[in-house]
């Protein structure tokens, strides 16, 4: 199907919004009034531009409290109307969107309504222009699309037919199974927005916080087969009003807006077998486990002394302490291997990071180019990748923070595994304990948060885990778990720091979580080398016998090891962090019995005390 996009979508001017809309792929455009205004460009450049850019212009809008009106009002709205259609035939756009009247002077009166919308259509048939009316969720009197509906059937005029908006049919709760009742042909124009489910003023709902398709909480793909049913063969055409989108780049908010289509296409596909017209990209490769985590380092990294602990630029004491030995090194880029257990850590002094930072991720896949293809298909690029001879296959794309994510295929035999591109070292033998990498925390620039949510829904096939808003002694942070259907990737993507407090880091946070089979003995040891473990304070202890009612004996070993505790009905689970270096930390973590949370309620505990006064390593 035709895609198109609302100018209103994107941040910039309306010749950037349009160069950006064509360059995501779109086939077409909604331009927004105040877009229009506020442009340099004359209505025939604007039509001249998208044309050269292989766009149409499928609507104008919004007209505004038009219908139900005192006959003294109602002729100032055709003089307005007939203006704006002078205006449309210069843009070359044929299509109207009227919105449901909201003033103090509307008549609650759905017959007058009908007959001023006829009068209306009547005007526009003269400029071949057709009206699309809409009921916005905050009508005064007509807020509901069955509503509009019956007034437009009222109308009965061949140029008059209705808009469907899905943020205004959902944000009410209204059933969008009614939408079948509705003739294909009379519904004129098809908007889409998501938005997570908040409990607020409808109208701020939708000024603020939409957001594209798979982004929130709605289920547009059903409401899109609803459509589809009817017969339905216009555009889908996003319309989103989001305080983020007017003010990120204009080029990837478009990106983001056309990968949102492509998934609800496919989503829309699986219910309504043998719809032709949706998009059908190559299916998700769900990974099945954590292969690596690449660390960047600093080139002028040096080894600490013996027995001292990790600075701001060195992570191997930490990771000794850990357990990891060195196994092997790169044979063609100064990259280390580190393993323990199934759990690899590579540390990279090639990325010129100034501090450690998560620089990639390897994902276990089942099939490494079928993974290649979904990312494509979702316009994300391959990332290029310098190959030696001989070195193993491994494409990667990039998340919307930067992270690389390759796939890999470690343990298959009938294909090259990269750590075969590693030289083994002699070194000690690892630890037992850690058994394998149980999620990796990535922080997102507050700007890409919705966009990071789609891109592992979509590309990576996981599934989003409630949205939660964490206490930070200098803000909130914004976390949202990702995972595949057996538990064994769990990615969460926080939001940095927006207002730039002064005892905020420099750069957000990141951290490695590794599963320990015994985390009594792992604690037990960091706490004998010491300095390595996030102190936990008091006060949490006396409250957590206060909430779980542990018994003493219990909660003394908790308060000992710096070890943090979290239950619910399924399981319990242990976690305690280390120490920062640069942007890094490690997270060791056991889960008992079903426990599939992450010690959420924990975390602000975890933020306090890295606000502290020793809140990296470098400052033992």
């Amino acid at each position: 199907m035709r895609k198109a996009i609302a100018t209103v979508s994107l941040s910039g001017t309306l010749a950037e919004k349009l160069d950006a809309v064509a360059a995501a792929g779109f086939d077409g455009v909604e331009i927004f009034d105040n877009d229009l205004v506020a442009s340099a460009m004359l209505p025939e450049e604007v039509r001249a531009r998208a044309a050269d850019l292989g766009l149409s212009i499928d609507l104008y809008q919004p007209f505004r409290d038009f219908e139900a009106v005192p006959a003294d009002l109602l002729e100032r709205n055709l003089r307005r109307a007939r203006h704006k259609f002078a205006v449309m035939e210069r843009l070359g756009v044929t299509r109207l969107l009227v919105c449901s009247n909201v003033s103090a002077t509307a008549v609650d009166d759905d017959a007058l309504a009908a007959g001023q919308l006829r009068l209306l259509a009547e005007a526009a048939a003269e400029h071949g222009i057709t009206i699309a009316y809409e009921a916005l969720a905050w009508g005064r009197h007509v807020n509901e699309y069955l509503h509009a509906w019956r007034i437009v059937r009222m109308a009965d005029h061949d140029n008059l037919g209705t808009c469907l908006d899905s943020f205004h049919i959902l944000s009410r709760g209204s059933d969008p199974g009614g939408i079948e009742a509705i003739p294909g042909d009379k519904i004129f124009f098809l908007q889409l927005a998501d938005a997570p489910l908040m409990a607020m003023d409808v109208l701020q709902w939708s000024r603020h916080h939409r957001c594209f398709p798979g982004q929130g909480g709605f289920d547009l793909a059903g409401l899109l087969a609803h459509v589809l049913r009817t017969g339905y063969s216009g555009p889908l055409s996003l319309e989103v009003f989001n305080d983020v989108f007017r003010q990120a780049d204009t080029a990837r908010t478009a990106v983001d807006a056309m990968r949102s289509l492509i998934a609800l296409e496919e989503e829309t596909g699986a219910r309504l077998p043998g719809a032709a017209a949706l998009a059908v990209p190559p299916p998700p490769v769900q990974p099945t486990g954590f292969a690596f985590a690449e660390l960047a380092m600093p080139v002028s990294a040096a080894p600490p002394p013996a027995g001292a602990v990790p600075g701001r630029n060195a992570l191997e004491p930490l990771l000794v302490a850990l357990g990891f030995a060195h196994t092997g090194t790169h044979t063609g880029k100064p990259v280390q291997l580190w393993e323990q257990g199934e759990a690899r850590i590579l540390l990279n002094t090639g990325e010129s990071a100034d501090v450690p930072a998560v620089a990639a991720i390897g994902l276990e896949s089942p099939d490494p180019a079928g993974s290649v293809k979904r990312a494509q298909s979702l316009l994300s690029p391959v990332l290029p990748r310098r190959r030696a001879p001989g070195e193993a296959p491994l494409d990667a794309v990039a998340a919307p923070d930067g992270t690389a994510l390759f796939f890999c295929r470690t343990a298959q035999l009938d294909h090259p595994s990269w750590t075969g591109d590693f030289a083994p070292v002699r070194a000690g033998r690892p630890g037992d304990e850690i058994t394998h990498i149980d999620h990796v925390a990535l922080t997102q620039p507050w700007h890409h948060f919705d966009e990071a949510a789609l891109f592992y829904r979509g590309v990576l096939g996981l599934t989003p885990q409630e949205s939660l808003e964490l206490p930070d002694p200098y803000g909130l942070l914004r976390s949202r778990a990702m995972t595949n259907a057996g538990g064994t990737v769990r990615i969460a993507i926080n939001v940095g720091y927006v207002g730039g407090h002064p005892s905020a880091p420099d750069a957000p946070w990141q951290h490695v979580a590794l599963a320990s089979r015994d985390i009594l003995a792992t604690a037990r040891r960091l706490r004998e080398i010491g300095g390595l473990v996030l102190p936990v304070p008091a006060n949490y202890y006396d409250d957590l016998q206060a909430r779980h009612d542990l018994a003493s004996e219990r909660l003394h070993t908790l308060r000992e090891l710096n070890l943090l505790y979290d239950r619910d009905a399924a399981g319990e689970f242990l976690h305690l962090y280390t120490v920062t270096a640069g942007r890094m930390f490690f997270e060791v973590v056991q889960r008992f019995g079903g426990y599939q949370g992450y010690g959420a309620q924990n975390a602000p505990i975890r933020l306090a005390v890295q606000h502290g006064p020793v809140p990296s390593a470098g400052r033992q």
